[in-house]
């Protein structure tokens, strides 16, 4: 009998659980490295390579990873990613097989997804049916012009159009992502705050992060959670509220006017409450965004491995884990990895 059989009985579940306390019930899955945009701080304008579609997991290997997680590990919540998840042919088939998975306790699992948003218009309502229940979608920039350098593609209408399918098919409340750069769009903060108040959705503003494809990023093109706010609260007075376990501080506006939310992953770093593992196209593991290490699971399951095998990788992966990841120090390192290789 292996060590892992001998550790792992898959009758009894486990709390994943790291050297530093944090309970990991959130799963975030790249369904593909592959993307219709180029967007500045994520990927070269050209010459990028993607994965053979061989290398990539299949629907079903991503469904047992998923059963797992839920039944056996603790698992909450999914997050698809990419990429862009919606490139990837038939999601609305992977959609309805996670939307069937239950949690141990028989709860149904948090189903959401973030997108560019330039083909949700005509997907939507079919994800929204398949048993998608959230949605977020990044957007940088409200004018065609910036819109267009940023992501180097003319898309912003199809974007618009999206977000308003989006909430058509009832995936609301509707997120919106927004990377603030200094000196790129910064002076658009009020644009997008009068955006969320008008049409509903939940603007999430967030610190640029060293993720960049071309490794430029430098500490001043970061944005402060404290300069945005400032902004915003002389034009639409805001106050603070609880954020619970969300990676974003949530602020409400005082009139009544809904809220905004802000991504502090460089000034103020939620590390100590992260509860997210996260799932490459290719079937690696990762346990932070900024981790350098990869568990795999893909050949695992390909060489016919148990499920008590793929759990000691999991949990392997997850007691390695860091207790931050000392962005802006001479600690930190830099992934070798760009966003759209490691998934949002």
């Amino acid at each position: 009998m292996s060590k892992a059989r001998w550790l792992y009985d898959v009758n009894v579940p486990i709390e994943l659980t790291d050297s530093f306390g944090r309970v990991h019930t959130d799963l975030r899955i790249s369904v593909t490295d592959r993307c219709n945009f180029r967007c500045s701080y994520c990927m070269p304008a050209e010459g990028m390579q993607w994965l053979p579609r061989s290398e990539v997991l299949s629907f079903e290997e991503i469904e047992r990873i998923v059963r797992l997680f839920a039944q056996d590990l603790g698992l909450k919540t999914i997050r698809l990613t990419g990429g862009e998840p919606l490139m990837r042919a038939h999601l609305p088939l992977l959609i309805s097989k996670l939307a069937a998975i239950r949690t141990r306790s028989g709860e149904p699992l948090g189903l959401s997804l973030t997108t560019n948003g330039s083909t949700l218009a005509a997907q939507a309502a079919a994800l929204a049916g398949a048993g998608l229940s959230r949605i977020n979608i990044s957007l940088d920039s409200l004018q065609r012009e910036r819109f267009a350098e940023l992501t180097r593609r003319d898309e912003l209408n199809n974007v618009l159009e999206g977000i308003a399918a989006a909430q058509a098919a009832g995936l609301e409340p509707v997120k919106i992502n927004c990377v603030v750069m200094s000196g790129v769009n910064e002076e658009e903060i009020l644009d997008f705050a009068r955006f969320g108040r008008e049409s509903g959705v939940l603007v999430r503003f967030i610190e640029f992060m060293p993720l960049d494809a071309d490794q430029r990023w430098a500490r001043d093109q970061v944005v402060s959670l404290e300069t945005i706010v400032e902004r915003i609260n002389a034009e639409f007075p805001c106050e603070e509220v609880e954020s619970g376990n969300d990676p974003a501080q949530r602020y409400r506006y005082r009139d009544g006017g809904g809220s905004f939310g802000v991504i502090a992953s460089v000034t103020r770093q939620f590390c100590d409450r992260c509860d997210r593992l996260r799932l490459t196209a290719e079937g690696g593991l990762r346990n932070c965004l900024f981790g350098v290490d990869e568990y795999g699971l893909r050949d695992l399951l390909r060489s016919g491995a148990s499920d008590a095998e793929l759990t000691e990788r999991i949990v392997a992966c997850v007691q390695a884990k860091w207790a931050g990841h000392s962005i802006g120090t001479v600690n930190f390192i830099r992934p070798t990895k760009s966003m759209s290789q490691i998934g949002g």
